[in-house]
């Protein structure tokens, strides 16, 4: 039951955020939609580092800049293609909230397989069971913020509240659908997660860099204030959960 628990916890953390939908006013304060864009990159980027590229170093005994260099370059690569392919047959556009989504979406996958690698050891007896707890609260904290990044663009962008929301939920699916694939399939998943979780940190860096930094106002540095508050929130949340 414990486990069953565990692997819900991140996936409740998401729903929760994505249902903030229902609570905000679509029509935000500018500034305040400043500050949500620069919170968005900051908690990408410090999920990016500490839930995704430092656990990858932290998987292995030697080289532990290899998988994280593969996964990082193979992720940006990836996700450069997709984003053009994507476009070419217009399932999506070049709105930044299309790619927001569908990094947020590619990354929860890896890190469900962490949290379904932390329970697996825990079943092996290599871990305690406050240690996956841990890490699963951690996640799930994180992934709050994430669920609203999801959901409160696209209502803003004339999807109806309970389409946001959905939305949302199917990106925290994927989540929990990665943390039992993982359980299943230990062994195998073990071997290969260090690279997988580069690769989604490879995904979060590339919408950073290519669709939030550049909607940011040169005369306003309200970006740069939720960005640090997003960075140092993730951060302490990850060092102090993790």
């Amino acid at each position: 039951m414990e486990i069953i628990i565990g692997i819900l916890i991140p996936f409740i953390g998401t729903v929760l955020g994505s249902l903030m939908v229902y609570f905000l006013k679509k029509k935000l304060n500018k500034n305040f939609e400043r500050i949500i864009l620069g919170f968005a990159a900051g908690v990408m980027v410090a999920a990016s580092i500490w839930s995704l590229l430092i656990p990858s170093m932290e998987s292995m005994d030697s080289h532990v800049w290899v998988p994280a260099s593969v996964g990082l370059i193979l992720g940006i690569m990836i996700f450069y293609v997709l984003d053009l392919i994507l476009k070419k047959k217009n399932i999506i556009n070049s709105d930044k909230v299309d790619n927001l989504m569908l990094a947020i979406t590619i990354h929860n996958i890896p890190e469900g397989m962490a949290v379904g690698v932390a329970f697996a050891s825990y079943i092996m007896g290599t871990v305690s069971l406050a240690s996956c707890m841990a890490l699963a609260i951690g996640i799930a904290i994180q992934n709050f913020p994430e669920g609203t990044i999801v959901s409160m663009p696209l209502y803003k962008k004339g999807y109806s509240k309970n389409k946001a929301f959905l939305y949302g939920l199917i990106s925290a699916v994927f989540e929990l659908i990665g943390a039992i694939v993982t359980l299943i399939f230990t062994n195998f998943i073990t071997i290969i997660l260090p690279y997988l979780l580069a690769l989604a940190a490879g995904a979060m860096f590339y919408v950073v860099v290519i669709e939030l930094i550049p909607e940011s106002d040169n005369e306003n540095h309200l970006n740069v204030v939720g960005y640090l508050i997003g960075f140092l929130i993730m951060m302490i949340l990850d060092v102090t959960l993790g």
